[in-house]
């Protein structure tokens, strides 16, 4: 029977249990060893007041485990305001964070609050904090030291109460030692740090995650309750998944939305499905069925962070940490249009 964690709640999870986190957007379903220590991870955080990095691949729920720490923290009725630092362009970013006064730039014409009050006596969410230009890393390094701050244009210093959690999905040591990121602001950030496993390590999440997004998903259309068969499910279990939960429930939104019937005998290919997608091979030789698994997955993942910088070489090679010449020749190693993928 599973358990459902409320935040705030006192159940103790036990390995035998399946574990589900509730917030007010989503769900971390999962029931695996190493999913069973995050949560454990995740509670001890969350009940303190200090920052938190959270680090871990594209999709494998670094924003839900962020709403985690909060809602199960002291501030659990205080704001939760998420910022995606890599959609902020860098002259907008400050006036984003601290709020400008009327007249402060162009087209202010109006005096705005800023995302650092509105998250007063809440927690404030970076995500994508190592897309932080070097003016605002040395911005929310100042922030940080006393939560004090001046909005654009104004004189007056200003005080917030927030709880910083941020998040990338490359390790940010790695940004430091390029010269990417701030030691200093690092240091800060890394106070408590968090490093999500990703789906491949969850044994068996994969199949219950599958089965939950059913669910979520026969809900949401008002549809029957449909299965999987059991050479689908063996196929979940046995893939990759290197966008991780958020691949999956993709392809599990797709899949269900294509079956007949009150069954969901997928197509075993790539998830993605695209047309020139391949069967499985037949295991006939291990140095060929190796060579086509590493292609899949180096064409997933390719294709994942390549989705994530919408289409965007640069900022997709700055998250697979290699250079744009050697990603654009994985783009064309694979076939694959950037242009296909920018919004």
């Amino acid at each position: 029977m599973s358990r459902v964690l409320h935040p705030g709640g006192d159940v103790n999870p036990s390995p035998a249990d399946e574990c589900r986190v509730d917030d007010l957007r989503g769900e971390i379903v999962g029931a695996s060893p190493a999913f069973l220590g995050l949560l454990a991870q995740l509670r001890r955080v969350a009940g303190s007041e200090a920052p938190v990095l959270i680090e871990g691949e594209t999709g494998s729920g670094k924003e839900l485990a962020a709403r985690a720490i909060h809602y199960w923290g002291t501030r659990s009725a205080g704001p939760f305001v998420p910022v995606n630092c890599g959609a902020l362009p860098d002259h907008l970013l400050e006036a984003e964070l601290f709020g400008h006064e009327r007249g402060a730039f162009t087209d202010a014409k109006l005096a705005r609050r800023g995302l650092v009050a509105e998250a007063n006596g809440g927690t404030l969410f970076l995500d994508e904090v190592d897309a932080l230009s070097a003016k605002a890393q040395i911005a929310l390094l100042r922030f940080l030291q006393d939560q004090r701050y001046r909005p654009l244009g104004s004189s007056r210093e200003l005080r917030t109460n927030v709880r910083l959690v941020a998040a990338t999905n490359q390790p940010l040591a790695d940004a430091t030692q390029q010269g990417r990121f701030r030691c200093d602001l690092m240091y800060r950030l890394k106070i408590l740090h968090l490093e999500l496993p990703p789906l491949r390590a969850r044994t068996g999440d994969a199949e219950r995650l599958a089965q939950h997004f059913v669910g979520v998903f026969c809900a949401q259309y008002r549809l029957p309750v449909k299965t999987f068969d059991t050479a689908t499910l063996a196929w979940i279990r046995s893939y990759a998944w290197p966008g991780n939960v958020r691949e999956l429930e993709n392809w599990v939104h797709r899949e269900l939305l294509m079956a007949d019937g009150l069954t969901i005998r997928a197509m075993l290919e790539r998830p993605h499905g695209s047309a020139d997608a391949p069967s499985p091979p037949e295991i006939a030789n291990f140095q060929r069925a190796k060579a086509e698994a590493v292609r899949l997955f180096e064409r997933d993942y390719v294709l994942t962070v390549l989705r994530q910088a919408q289409g965007n070489v640069t900022r997709a090679a700055q998250i697979a940490g290699k250079e744009r010449r050697a990603f654009g020749k994985l783009l064309k190693k694979h076939g694959i249009d950037r242009q296909s993928l920018a919004d």
